[in-house]
């Protein structure tokens, strides 16, 4: 499964495209909007988007496209299942949304449009969503039992011809770079060693960082088109992330060792006071003991001593 996440500014177009009838489109769920005709549902949607006017692009479109493999198992009934976790796990909720099925490709797919202002009049964040979304597909792919392609690993790079084949080389370094790298610094220096280069595309003329491209064999590629995770703003998150763990894991362990400290010094302390415990028992025992031998040597004093009559 994989998901195609689109902005745009009016739900107009979006809601026509969605419930376009040339595409066999059906209907499979709506929640909050009036269902009387498009216009309707067009109303509700623009309605709510008015509780917070600063946020200039409301609309949320996604379509979720599932291999054609799985053409014979999905029914309408289980696309409305995954869309739902899959919004859940977006964040996409307590909002307003429909969901339809299109029948003009090969492949079954489905689209949701949302509303990015919930029913309480606060913004559905889209902050790394497109990094996020691409997590969860592969995460339910897995647990619907979908369709898994077998993906860029499994492609044979030897029989592949240029530009292809430096591509694939540049994709399988940033496989192995990316979850070993602490900043773009050590990526960048390491990326170097295997004969890649790399520059980054700025705004304008701000220091404001918009793209990455990489350059081997003389030929160049945007990281998005080495694969979309490869985008600057997926590596840039992938990175603070593995700062954020490397943190987590070091914070842990202090903790661990401190638990240990604490635990060992405690032992050690009732381990002394064992000890004195027992060399105390050991003292009473030993001065009841010679006590009870000199009683009995006096006794056998007094019987020697004894005078006869």
């Amino acid at each position: 499964m994989m998901a195609k996440i689109i902005k745009g500014k009016g739900f107009k177009g979006c809601v026509n495209y969605i419930l376009d009838s040339k595409k066999g489109t059906t209907l499979l769920e709506a929640k909050d909007v009036r269902l009387k005709s498009k216009a309707s549902i067009i109303q509700s949607f623009v309605s709510q988007a008015k509780l917070n006017p600063n946020l200039s692009r409301s609309v949320g479109h996604i379509s979720l496209n599932f291999s054609a493999q799985d053409k014979d198992k999905i029914t309408n009934k289980m696309m409305v299942t995954v869309a739902r976790d899959y919004m859940q796990k977006m964040g996409i909720k307590d909002t307003q949304y429909i969901i339809a099925r299109h029948f003009d490709k090969e492949h079954p797919h489905i689209h949701l449009c949302f509303n990015r202002i919930d029913n309480k009049g606060k913004t559905i964040s889209d902050k790394n969503d497109r990094y996020r979304s691409e997590k969860i597909c592969k995460e339910l792919t897995a647990k619907y039992g979908l369709y898994l392609s077998p993906g860029k690993e499994k492609v044979k790079t030897n029989r592949l011809k240029d530009p292809d084949k430096t591509k694939y080389e540049i994709y399988n370094l940033l496989s192995q770079l990316v979850p070993k790298s602490k900043s773009w610094k050590q990526l960048l220096y390491n990326l170097n060693r295997y004969g890649v280069d790399s520059q980054f595309k700025y705004k304008g003329q701000t220091d404001e960082i918009q793209g990455i491209t990489f350059t081997k064999n003389g030929y160049s590629f945007t990281g998005s088109k080495v694969d979309r995770m490869f985008s600057y703003s997926k590596i840039d998150y992938q990175l603070k992330q593995n700062v954020f763990s490397q943190d987590q894991s070091l914070k842990k362990s202090q903790q661990q060792s401190q638990t240990k400290d604490i635990v060992e010094s405690t032992l050690d302390a009732l381990s002394g006071i064992g000890s004195m415990q027992v060399h105390g028992d050991d003292y009473e025992e030993e001065a009841f003991k010679d006590r009870m031998e000199y009683e009995e040597e006096k006794r056998k004093k007094k019987r020697q001593f004894r005078p006869r009559f």
